[in-house]
C-alpha cells in the first residue's frame, strides 16, 4: 500500500500549483462554516457512507482528506481505501 499521509506544506504547494486532486473536508458543516480551505469539498464523516457516490469520479485519482486534528480524516482515508479508492491520503499538520 502507498503512503498514508501527506503534510500541509505539500498540500499547499499542490494547491498553489493547481494540481488535479480532490481536497475532501470531512468536518461537520458548522466547522466548515467557521474555517475552510478554498476549493475543498465538504462531506462530513457522519455522511460519507451515504454520499460516497458524489466522489465516484475520484476513485482512481488523488484525494486528500482533512479535518481539524487528523483523527476523523484518517478514519475517512482508511474507509475510502477499503472501498476501492486507490490514491487517498490523510492531511497531517
Amino acid at each position: 500500500m502507498s503512503a498514508l499521509e501527506i503534510d500541509c506544506r505539500t498540500v499547499k504547494q499542490r494547491l498553489d500549483d493547481k494540481a488535479d486532486f480532490l481536497l475532501l473536508d470531512c468536518r461537520e458543516s458548522t466547522e466548515y462554516a467557521t474555517a475552510r480551505i478554498e476549493g475543498s469539498v465538504l462531506i462530513p464523516m457522519s455522511e460519507i457512507t451515504d454520499r460516497v457516490q458524489e466522489i465516484e469520479a475520484w476513485r482512481s485519482k488523488p484525494i486528500v482528506v482533512h479535518c481539524h486534528h487528523g483523527g476523523r480524516s484518517l478514519r475517512v482515508t482508511l474507509w475510502l481505501r477499503s472501498q476501492g479508492f486507490t490514491d487517498v491520503l490523510n492531511l497531517t499538520g
